[in-house]
């Protein structure tokens, strides 16, 4: 995966479902359009989680990556 260049990013690591989701969608409702938001998450659930919220939202995942437990999720928000 190339570099993603974020504007913002949310350190979710330590946190349990629910807590990653609601975290990632209040800062993405926070932020402008075409803003891009890393997201880290060590919990095992938003591995799927995050990527749904990103469909559900209409918002664009730009990539995933992972390092060992620690997992790293790029998003764009559509207007």
């Amino acid at each position: 995966m190339t570099e993603i260049k974020a504007d913002i990013t949310l350190d979710t690591s330590g946190l349990n479902c629910p807590m990653p989701v609601l975290k990632a969608k209040k800062a993405i409702d926070a932020m402008g359009p075409g803003q891009v938001i890393e997201i880290t998450a060590t919990d095992p659930g938003s591995k799927t989680d995050i990527p749904a919220l990103a469909r559900r939202l209409g918002h664009e995942l730009l990539g995933t990556k992972e390092a060992g437990k620690t997992m790293h999720f790029y998003i764009r928000k559509k207007s």
